[in-house]
């Protein structure tokens, strides 16, 4: 007799499944796998958990579930993910948004209420999925914000990200290399930039390693080379007063400080994520030249 599966049978094997595979987060993984598949959310599938499942759905789940269970990233799958409870695109090229980088978010946000009386843009620095580019113009109705990134399929996507939001009109998006950047000034330059030391690489996990953009991760030796681009041309992108903002790796946040006011950001501060570990910095430049002293 063919055993009957129903969305709660297969919901359960698969989050056993996935947790024996060193999934960190099974059940959760499992439910949006399965609601991917079925094209309902995470309710959805609690008011259909004893509905059978026809032969074609359950091929189209095993697909879905030998992806993630060789350590391809959730996000890549799906083709979707939430950033600042935004919907974002998401797919393999690109690095995916991560919750960390909301505290970068916040701390752009605080400092642009601090200062309303500029109506310069921001610029963000390799933009990737557009996720904090457009977090901020969501949040700000008036704000103009400047996104670069190297890579064509980041912009491609980011621009995506900013139609499906609504803040397309808003922003504007060129290829450009860190080590050459241009425009503005600008009151905020935000960046959340490569700081994996290249001993890290092998590390991290497989997700990570094996499926997200390496050059969207690795940043020399000690992980600190954007961190040193972005500081030697602070000060000729930023208006008297502006900041660069960035996010950093764990243990890396005093040496940016210390990189800020060596290229001329005596002014820093350092913002913890809800861990405890320090994950921006922020450098403001003089409030005024020395042609203005």
């Amino acid at each position: 007799m063919t055993e009957r599966w129903t969305v709660l049978s297969v919901l359960r094997w698969t989050a056993e499944y996935l947790k024996e595979k060193g999934i960190d987060s099974p059940r959760l993984d499992a439910e949006l796998l399965i609601g991917d598949a079925l094209n309902k959310d995470r309710v959805g599938l609690y008011l259909c958990y004893d509905q059978p499942l026809q032969p074609q759905e359950l091929t189209k789940i095993r697909q879905l579930v030998a992806r993630r269970a060789k350590r391809e990233p959730l996000q890549y799958i799906v083709g979707h993910t939430e950033f600042w409870s935004l919907p974002f695109k998401v797919a393999p090229g690109v690095l995916i948004p991560r919750g960390d980088t909301e505290i970068l978010v916040e701390e752009a946000l605080r400092l642009l209420e601090d200062n309303t009386t500029s109506q310069q843009p921001v610029l963000d620095v390799g933009t990737g999925s557009g996720a904090i580019a457009v977090a901020l113009a969501h949040s700000c109705p008036d704000l103009q914000v400047e996104a670069v990134d190297l890579q064509p399929e980041a912009l491609a996507q980011a621009q995506a990200n900013a139609e499906l939001n609504g803040v397309a009109e808003r922003l504007s998006f060129r290829q450009q290399d860190m080590a050459v950047l241009s425009g503005g000034p600008y009151r905020l330059v935000v960046s959340n930039p490569p700081y994996i030391r290249e001993d890290e690489m092998d590390g991290l996990m497989p997700e990570v390693r094996e499926h997200e953009p390496a050059v969207a991760l690795q940043a020399g030796s000690d992980g600190l080379d954007c961190y040193r681009l972005l500081c030697e041309q602070a000060l000729n992108l930023l208006i008297p007063g502006g900041w660069l903002l960035v996010e950093v790796g764990a243990g890396q946040a005093d040496d940016v400080a210390a990189l800020m006011v060596r290229h001329g950001l005596p002014e820093t501060f350092q913002r913890e994520d809800y861990n405890g570990i320090v994950r921006v910095v922020g450098g403001q430049a003089p409030a005024h030249t020395d042609k203005e002293s």
